[in-house]
């Protein structure tokens, strides 16, 4: 197989001005969103390359230690933004979504680097912090909208839930159909692109691994391991953010503490 072609950084930037259908199309139908598209494209690029310079720099290190502490910062700006784009309060809510988001990557990445690629050594930043990079990714969307429409239903069928807790019900059994149903929400997309990845879609990390030189029955591998890694993780960690949220914003009575910021 051939190594990847290199992109120039010129022609690179010169790519960047097929933004400008983008930005036509938001004005020409006043969308509002040029200047989000703009602030957007503009953090992408800056962090992209603040990260690119910074993974060379962690490769080369190699250091178990300085790796871990990595991925703990991932996974705290991962909470972070997930608490903000689900409109909850970050305090109470905090602890509960990193807890998810822990349970739900470490052993999956264990696994995957300790048993299955076991790349030399083990904890290479390599293979470990892209592997992370993608779970994470990947659970962040599941998480937000997991949140999003649990909270959703509990204020639009207040009734409900009240009616089943003056009856006698416990929190959790009053609030398991919310549950099920923001689980449910949360897992259809990946189920869909499971479903459709290879005769619809080709995924990005097969499609990356290809344009780098890979052989393609490799990409496929490590594309199915990701892709059942993803579904795992995102299983697991709304789980356990969805049952812990539920310990910190219902008190045992089952009054409800906090609510979505936009319904406030």
């Amino acid at each position: 197989m051939n190594s990847v072609v290199d992109i120039s950084w010129p022609l690179l930037g010169l790519f960047f001005c097929t933004l400008a259908i983008p930005l036509f199309i938001s004005r020409y139908y006043q969308l509002g969103i040029s200047k989000d598209v703009l602030v957007s494209v503009g953090r992408m690029t800056v962090q992209l390359i603040f990260i690119g310079l910074y993974l060379e720099y962690l490769f080369a290190l190699n250091n178990v230690w300085v790796n871990l502490a990595w991925l703990l910062v991932m996974t705290v700006i991962g909470t972070s933004s997930i608490i903000d784009k689900a409109k909850l309060p970050k305090r109470p809510l905090f602890v509960p979504v990193i807890t998810g988001l822990l349970i739900g990557l470490s052993p999956m990445l264990a696994v995957i680097c300790v048993l299955v690629v076991k790349p030399d050594p083990f904890y290479s930043a390599q293979y470990m912090i892209p592997l992370a990079g993608m779970l994470l990714g990947n659970s962040l969307g599941g998480n937000i909208v997991t949140l999003q429409n649990f909270f959703t239903a509990l204020s639009q069928r207040k009734d409900e839930y009240e009616a089943a807790i003056s009856l006698g019900a416990s929190v959790q059994f009053a609030t398991l159909p919310f549950l099920r149903e923001a689980i449910q929400k949360s897992l259809a997309p990946t189920l869909a692109s499971m479903a459709t990845t290879g005769l619809v879609t080709l995924p990005g990390m097969m499609t990356g691994q290809i344009l780098g030189g890979a052989n393609p029955v490799i990409a496929i591998k490590y594309q199915l391991m990701i892709m059942i890694a993803i579904f795992v993780m995102m299983s697991v960690s709304t789980c356990i953010c969805l049952n812990l949220t539920i310990r910190s914003a219902i008190h045992p009575h089952g009054r409800v503490l906090i609510k979505r910021l936009d319904n406030q």
